[in-house]
């Protein structure tokens, strides 16, 4: 084996990562990269950094041509900018229009039901969403959903970077004339933890995080730079404390002063590593409503082996809990919470779970430590537990 072939293992950290060592100079120095079109031999193009794909050249390749660009995109994605564009990627044959008229009209309908439109990183109301797009469009219109999720960039990019077994998830988002900017953020897991709770994953898991999801959009309408698309920093997916940094006011002003913000045409798909710095921009025109369908791909890895129904789980052993606490202290009832209830906030209901407080809902594990905290009694536990997999269940 050569060496080139056995990993380093002496830089890998395994340890915490803290806010006391997000150094700017560092993430600078990082960012300061040219992207080298020869580096990339089926791309198009590249404008600041960032990579533009011909939609129907790529998707037109024989099988080993094909997979040769996925390993080019995935290598994109993880070493190279962290971003491609594919232009005109959605279009007639997609539904495109179609498609977003059926948004606008989901949209519409949950006005008209009184929804309340929570957003994870931009002032609650300011936006049109729609959560789980996926599944109203596919109940709405199964045919119309078929032609559109046909689309071959998206499975290209999605098991390039995923692996086969991927699954799609969909979130329509409306930046309506005015809204403001979002804050520069990364995506889906780490970045939608307060930074104290993404200081105890520890570094491997930082590292591991982005290889969980990919983010992409695929552009609805026009959108011209006064409408806000969103902003970029190329190469900032390298950056191993990121998920601390980018709270921190020194790195989202120097996000301000460098971003990248480029024009998109309806159809065009952009696709990102979820460790990328970026945010929504700030809608100033006066009459675009910039719809973009928000695409999470999750790996098909996280999931466990067996089946459990954990809030069966927690029913069973509550009472035992309460008397554990009452005996054995903190750390007992809380062992026995991570081992049996659910902690994880997702995957969740979003309109009845939205995040219009936080980042995310209280989660099983949360509600049963405020239970045995508060000394529910069996019949109350039951009820909240109730109220909360009804807010899980789509």
């Amino acid at each position: 084996m050569t060496r080139s072939n056995v990993t380093d293992t002496a830089r890998l950290r395994a340890d915490r990562l803290t806010e006391t060592e997000c150094d700017l100079n560092d993430f600078a120095a990082l960012l300061d990269q040219t992207t080298d079109l020869a580096d990339y031999p089926y791309a198009a193009s590249t404008e600041r950094g960032v990579l533009f794909y011909d939609s129907a050249g790529v998707t037109s390749l024989d099988d080993a041509r094909r997979a040769d660009l996925a390993d080019e995109l995935a290598r994109a994605l993880l070493t190279g900018p962290g971003i491609v564009v594919f232009q005109d990627a959605f279009g007639a044959a997609h539904g495109l229009a179609e498609a977003t008229m059926v948004f606008e009209q989901i949209i519409e309908a949950q006005k008209e039901a009184g929804t309340a439109g929570g957003d994870h990183f931009a002032r609650p109301g300011a936006n049109d969403r729609i959560w789980n797009a996926l599944q109203k469009f596919a109940v709405c219109e199964p045919e119309l959903f078929a032609r559109y999720y046909a689309n071959d960039v998206l499975a290209l990019i999605s098991e390039a970077w995923l692996g086969p077994m991927y699954q799609v998830t969909s979130q329509v988002n409306v930046v309506n004339p005015g809204g403001a900017a979002q804050n520069p953020h990364r995506d889906y897991h780490l970045g939608f933890m307060s930074p104290d709770l993404a200081a105890r994953f520890r570094a491997h898991t930082h590292r591991v995080s982005p290889a969980l999801t990919l983010q992409g959009a695929v552009a609805h309408v026009d959108m011209p730079i006064e409408s806000g698309p969103t902003m970029y920093l190329p190469y900032s997916q390298h950056y191993e404390p990121g998920y601390l940094a980018f709270n921190l006011p020194q790195f989202q002003q120097y996000f301000a002063e460098h971003y990248v913000q480029l024009p998109l045409e309806a159809g065009d798909a952009v696709f990102f590593n979820p460790a990328l710095f970026h945010a929504a921009g700030h809608n100033m025109s006066t009459d675009i409503r910039r719809m973009a369908n928000l695409l999470q791909v999750s790996s098909a890895f996280g999931r466990t082996m067996d089946a459990i129904d954990r809030s069966a789980v927690v029913r069973a052993v509550y009472p035992a809990l309460l008397d554990l606490a009452a005996g054995s202290g903190a750390r007992a009832v809380a062992n026995v919470i991570a081992a049996s209830a659910e902690g994880y906030a997702f995957p969740s209901n979003l309109d009845l779970d939205q995040p219009i407080t936080g980042l995310h809902g209280e989660t099983q594990a949360e509600l049963v430590a405020r239970a045995v905290a508060e000394r529910f009694d069996i019949e109350r536990f039951g009820r909240e537990l109730d109220a909360l997999d009804a807010r899980h269940t789509a």
